[in-house]
């Protein structure tokens, strides 16, 4: 199983992104849909507005963050989306992407972790 995290921002690697999937509930600034190269954007594995504000605005420690984001990704929608996703990634590579500074200690880590594992 291939899953791996970069940013949207980050030119893509058609040999070794296989199915991109934007990982972050808003459209990255400044950046084209066609440049992305975005296949899927599947909002329903994302982390809810508020739990994004929360973590952003000084919420908590990184291990309460994810344990809120993994209490979001139990619940039906999200559950059944995370299936799907690791459905592909089974198949084949798949890269999260996200705009954050930071990936690897980011909501896409704990998603890439989740499908890994």
């Amino acid at each position: 199983m291939g899953v791996r995290v970069r940013r949207v921002y980050d030119p893509p690697e058609p040999g070794a992104d296989g199915v991109r999937v934007l990982v972050d509930r808003l459209w990255p600034r400044g950046l084209a849909k066609a440049v992305a190269a975005v296949d899927e954007w599947p909002k329903a594995v994302t982390p809810s507005g508020e739990l994004r504000k929360w973590f952003h605005g000084g919420g908590g420690p990184a291990q309460e963050f994810r344990a809120r984001y993994e209490a979001e990704l139990a619940e039906p929608e999200a559950a059944a989306e995370l299936e799907r996703l690791r459905a592909l990634a089974e198949a084949g590579p798949v890269t999260l992407l996200t705009a954050v500074r930071d990936p690897a200690s980011s909501h896409a880590a704990v998603l890439a972790d989740l499908l890994s594992g």
